[in-house]
């Protein structure tokens, strides 16, 4: 876990391109303002066959690149 804080706020964007050193995912990420988001959920990435994963809360699309 990362103790930066937090520099873009959260679900601005609909799609967004992660990294293994992003793992274990969730949704809002660490680096994202919470005070208007959902709850955080974590999400299984590395198990899709395609490595992108949906959040079920805001539809944010994450891509897993490496």
């Amino acid at each position: 876990m990362s103790n930066t804080t937090a520099t873009q706020p959260a679900n601005a964007e609909k799609r967004y391109t992660v990294h293994r050193v992003d793992l274990p995912l969730s949704c809002p990420m660490p680096r994202m303002t919470l005070w208007n988001s959902h709850p955080r959920v974590y999400l299984p990435i590395e198990a899709a066959s395609d490595k992108q994963v949906e959040c079920p809360y805001c539809g944010a699309i994450y891509v897993l690149v490496d």
